[in-house]
């Protein structure tokens, strides 16, 4: 059977936080109620149009997932669960805000047959914290952490984010310290990104304007401190026992996140839920990004898509470049020759010998991968893959 992945989008949250564009907000109980039922019946829809695939792993994100009671959680992977071949050691995981998670929560997604938690954690620093927005303190992340693992979960990542207004290398190192002490199966490491649309974009534009003027110093780190920042990262955690296998990804062995691999190596992806993406049968779409819409239209039994998109040959190729480099051990020449029936060299040929000779790529047998300094411009490089 095919290989696939599920991703669940669970569009709550208590409150945004300043930096966040994804597609989520808060909700009362009588909205969450209609749209995990929406969402059931979408399941059982799309469980009937897949049936030749087999899922390897399932991914609830948000918004904040665990907003919702153990009980709606788990009546949703039952869903799935009945409406789809799920393989016996597919990944499931759940993403976490600290501060919506009780020990009966936790009990109950592990018994429901969770085994992996994602939680948004970001800073160990309070005052950090606080100006991100976001709904916790260390204490609470500490006390749900510990929560977890009393309940069974054996499996474990944390979110941190770095480059956050006015933080220092200091209070960085302080972080990666306090987590790694914890012995997480897994760290995300991020770097913020001012998203437009957020508090953050007009506060921080208001503010780099301002400092151009000769005003206040910059409240976002210099570059140069972002980027020792990024050399901390590595270095520490590596220290630390865990291998960096992704440019924003460390794990301990074994402890990669085989769900975002997937996505980087191109497998086939299905997502459900309003605002949600998917790549299947080389078709590209979306979810319409508006939860009562989303109600109303599956309850109408009209559309819900939006956005589709059948991809070229050349499109593809762009995907396998871009998001396979992401990996630390980058792409193959013999995947992409077995892919589209050509040479990698006759296809990005110029590109590949003149980001070698920059010292951005680098060539080792079979593999074409980011060098460190391609990691730090990353953005920059894989742009030099789109036709």
């Amino acid at each position: 059977m095919k290989e696939l992945e599920l991703y669940l989008h669970i569009p709550f949250c208590e409150r945004k936080c300043a930096y966040c564009d994804f597609f989520s907000a808060p909700a009362d109980l009588p909205v969450r109620i209609s749209y995990i039922k929406k969402l059931q019946e979408e399941i059982a829809y799309y469980g009937a149009q897949y049936g030749e695939y087999q899922v390897s792993s399932i991914f609830f994100g948000g918004g904040t997932p665990t907003i919702l009671e153990g009980y709606q959680l788990a009546a949703i992977l039952e869903t799935v669960k009945e409406h789809f071949n799920i393989t016996t050691d597919a990944e499931i995981t759940v993403e976490c805000n600290p501060g919506t998670l009780t020990a009966g929560k936790a009990e109950k997604l592990v018994q429901a047959g969770f085994n992996r938690l994602s939680m948004g954690l970001q800073s160990a620093d309070d005052r950090e914290l606080q100006l991100l927005g976001r709904i916790h303190n260390f204490a609470q992340f500490l006390e749900s952490y510990d929560l977890a693992r009393k309940a069974g979960f054996r499996n474990i990542n944390v979110d941190l984010m770095s480059a956050l207004p006015g933080q220092t290398l200091k209070s960085w190192q302080d972080t990666l310290q306090k987590v790694t002490a914890l012995r997480p199966e897994h760290i995300s490491a991020y770097s913020l990104i001012i998203e437009e649309g957020t508090p953050f974009y007009e506060r921080f534009a208001e503010d780099e304007r301002i400092r151009e003027e000769g005003g206040h110093p910059r409240l976002l780190p210099e570059e140069d401190v972002e980027r020792q920042m990024d050399e901390l990262t590595e270095t520490f955690l590596q220290i630390k026992g865990y291998e960096r296998y992704e440019i924003s990804n460390y794990a301990k062995s074994g402890k990669e996140c085989r769900h975002n691999l997937g996505y980087w190596d191109r497998v086939e992806y299905l997502g459900i839920g309003a605002g949600s993406s998917s790549l299947i049968k080389g078709e590209r779409f979306d979810h319409i990004r508006d939860r009562k819409a989303y109600i109303e239209k599956i309850r109408n039994g009209e559309p819900i898509l939006i956005d589709r998109e059948i991809l070229s040959v050349e499109s593809q190729m762009e995907e396998f470049m871009y998001l396979g480099l992401r990996k630390i051990e980058g792409v193959s020449r013999t995947d992409f020759q077995n892919y589209f029936g050509k040479n990698v060299d006759d296809v990005y040929g110029e590109i590949l010998d003149k980001l070698e000779e920059e010292q951005l790529l680098e060539f080792s047998g079979d593999r074409i991968r980011l060098t460190h300094r391609g990691m730090d411009v990353s953005n920059c490089v894989l742009a030099e893959f789109l036709f």
